[in-house]
């Protein structure tokens, strides 16, 4: 088992990374690490991720009070969002909040990263929504967060930023990697007229994939938000009896497997709504 101190150092080159690729300015961002139910580091406040060094790290119980923090530091007032993640999500390991440019224009654009445009971002992150804003440092944040947790392993914070999260440190930055990218190459295949997205079918072989790799986390192939049938890659409030209506950017049903009572799906009223979602998103 890695122990406390190699956990601090792997959390300080995390921190140099987010900082080096530009996901972060000045004092931004937050990271914290699952020791035990009880036990969790944090980065503290006020401070540089690109230039921390292990004595930076704070300790904090599962409510976020400090069980040690050296002199001059305290833990991010961000801490309270982590301990939400933990508290719903027990797989979780580790937690990453960051500021990744590209991802946190979708963020303040209103605009969710839910389109299907490339393989790898459709089996390994899924969809990510926007949770709505609130104010930093309050029980805002987690509290609009919460409803996403159950079926999401990242999340745009509205106007803030994002926030992904997963079993281990390295991989729930490499989530926020991924975020970053998505977000990037979606923002570039719209200048270019708007991505060719995946049909149902080619969604399904995907998820199919995620499947017989056995990844964790929460994912539209594990699980649906309609009472935990399957749905595309794209499904949301309109899928049936899952309330959630008033997600940002997931008013529209785009070929959910699920259904509202064992009706079948229209092909070619899914069609118009694509058009109608793109069009309007460009």
């Amino acid at each position: 088992m890695i122990n406390e101190m190699e956990i601090k150092k792997q959390i300080c080159e995390v921190g140099k990374r987010i900082y080096n690729r530009n996901m972060v300015a000045a004092n931004d961002g937050n990271i914290s690490v699952k020791l035990n139910d009880h036990e969790f580091l944090c980065t503290p406040t006020g401070v540089s991720k690109g230039f921390m060094t292990p004595e930076f790290i704070c300790k904090v119980d599962e409510n976020g009070n400090v069980i040690q923090a050296n002199k001059g530091f305290k833990p991010s007032s961000e801490i309270k969002m982590h301990m939400r993640v933990y508290q719903k999500r027990p797989d979780v390991g580790s937690v990453v909040h960051a500021h990744p440019t590209f991802a946190t224009s979708f963020a303040i654009a209103g605009i969710p990263l839910t389109q299907p445009i490339m393989p790898e971002a459709v089996i390994a992150l899924g969809c990510v929504p926007i949770a709505e804003y609130g104010t930093p440092s309050t029980m805002e944040i987690p509290d609009n967060l919460e409803k996403y947790l159950p079926y999401f392993d990242a999340v745009l914070l509205e106007s803030h930023g994002a926030l992904t999260w997963s079993t281990d440190l390295l991989a729930a930055y490499h989530k926020m990697e991924s975020v970053e990218f998505y977000a990037e190459l979606l923002y570039k295949s719209k200048m270019l007229g708007g991505p060719k997205e995946f049909d149902t079918a080619n969604i399904k072989k995907l998820y199919e994939i995620r499947r017989k790799f056995g990844m964790p986390g929460k994912h539209p192939a594990n699980i649906c938000l309609n009472k935990g049938k399957e749905n595309c890659h794209n499904c949301g409030g309109g899928c049936g009896s899952a309330d959630y209506s008033n997600m940002p950017g997931y008013q529209y049903n785009f070929g959910c497997d699920c259904d509202n009572g064992g009706g079948s799906v229209d092909e070619n009223a899914i069609a118009e709504i694509v058009k109608k979602v793109i069009s309007e998103m460009r």
